[in-house]
């Protein structure tokens, strides 16, 4: 490989096309495309102040670098990525990618990150100013992840996630095959109309969640206090310990609960209007017919 050290550029495509290079503390200031349409490209200590450095790149490695705020939509339409130990301060990364893997990377304004993204995996990765991440996103393996921003993994498709704390109004809409295992999910409206979701070791919170699904399970999970009016038209099979302020006209399937405030039940309930549910602490069941 070319091994180019203690560089700097600037302005329009000054490495384009590129292949087989190495950069050791390379500094590329404002321009444009960097390394568009390059190959096999090794990145560390470098710092990447220009607007899309990296597209149309067919595999590339980025260590101990930083992407400031002016780097934005710095990874676009290309393909296996290895990305370690970076931090990156830009908006809009990753877009109509495959192959990505980040480890301990903080992404501190992700907005509209990872979009139309396709097997990527994630390991100790800290986002925030995340809006609509993940958007259309899929084949996706998270593990050790912190995030705060709105929208998340909507329209997503084949995700695992383990040990996460997602801070997410309106997370997992229109999803499909997602589990989470172990994780903390705090924001309303939790993943309604979701295929397949699957929460198992989890604490939620938020009002509203849940609702809208189909063939939704939960394994051991507990509720905060605002989790009301929860699984509304959705088919589910729950396990939950502990408390739960209300449940509302769930429409099929099975929930168990240790404790339940209110179990709302009325006209508006949809067909087949058949979920049982049990309340441990009572040892009382209901079938979702005719409480009002």
């Amino acid at each position: 490989m070319e091994k180019i050290v203690h560089k700097e550029y600037g302005g329009e495509r000054p490495l384009f096309a590129s292949h087989d290079l190495y950069l050791e503390d390379v500094t590329i200031h404002a321009g444009e495309s960097a390394l568009k349409e390059c190959k096999n490209i090794e990145a560390v200590g470098c710092r990447f102040e220009g607007k899309y450095p990296f597209w149309h790149v067919d595999g590339f490695v980025v260590r101990k670098s930083i992407f400031t705020e002016g780097a934005r939509a710095a990874l676009w339409y290309s393909r296996r990525l290895e990305m370690e130990n970076t931090l990156v301060e830009a908006p809009k990364m990753f877009r109509d990618m495959e192959d990505i893997f980040l480890q301990r990377v903080r992404l501190t304004n992700a907005q509209e990150t990872l979009w139309h993204c396709r097997n990527v995996e994630l390991h100790d990765v800290e986002v925030s100013n995340a809006d609509y991440i993940f958007m259309h996103s899929h084949n996706i393996r998270i593990e050790n992840y912190r995030q705060q921003g709105n929208y998340s993994f909507q329209y997503c498709s084949n995700v695992t996630i383990h040990n996460a704390i997602i801070d997410s109004k309106d997370a997992f809409w229109n999803t499909e095959d997602i589990t989470v295992y172990d994780s903390i999910l705090n924001g309303e409206y939790l993943g309604w109309h979701s295929r397949n979701l699957r929460l198992v070791n989890c604490k939620i919170s938020g009002t509203q969640p849940l609702c809208y699904a189909q063939n939704l399970i939960l394994e051991n999970c507990t509720m905060s206090d605002d989790c009301d009016l929860a699984f509304e038209y959705s088919s589910v099979h729950a396990h939950i310990c502990g408390h739960v302020t209300s449940i509302k006209n769930p429409q099929t399937g099975k929930i168990i609960v240790d404790n339940c405030d209110n179990i709302i039940l009325d006209d508006h309930i949809k067909f087949p209007a058949d979920c049982l549910i049990i309340v441990n602490s009572t040892g009382k069941t209901c079938d979702t017919i005719s409480m009002k």
